[in-house]
């Protein structure tokens, strides 16, 4: 499998396999949550988010973004992501799991 793992500041990702599969772990700085994606659904991951993906062999993934591509929006060190989502949740500016899940 493949790993790839990041958050976006701005940025929204709808992830939908194609093909294969592939698991993303979800993770808001507290809580960390695991989904086996299944074919042709999507997943919404809000900006905030870090997303650690597990990709199989031969797997097609589509993402749709909602901003173009910008280095500046991603973060991709998880160290650093910690620092930002503590300094986002002083600001009450970023989701969380929770929310996600509940779809607020």
């Amino acid at each position: 499998k493949i790993g790839v793992a990041h958050a976006h500041k701005e940025c929204h990702q709808l992830i939908i396999e194609a093909s294969g599969s592939f698991e993303v772990v979800l993770d808001d700085g507290t809580i960390k949550y695991g989904i086996t994606q299944c074919p042709f659904w999507g997943l919404h991951v809000p900006p905030g988010i870090w997303a650690s993906e597990q990709v199989s062999s031969g797997s097609i993934c589509l993402v749709l973004a909602s901003h173009g591509y910008s280095e500046e929006d991603y973060i991709r060190n998880y160290d650093e992501f910690l620092k930002y989502v503590e300094r986002q949740r002083n600001n009450r500016s970023i989701g969380t799991i929770e929310n996600l899940l509940n779809n607020k």
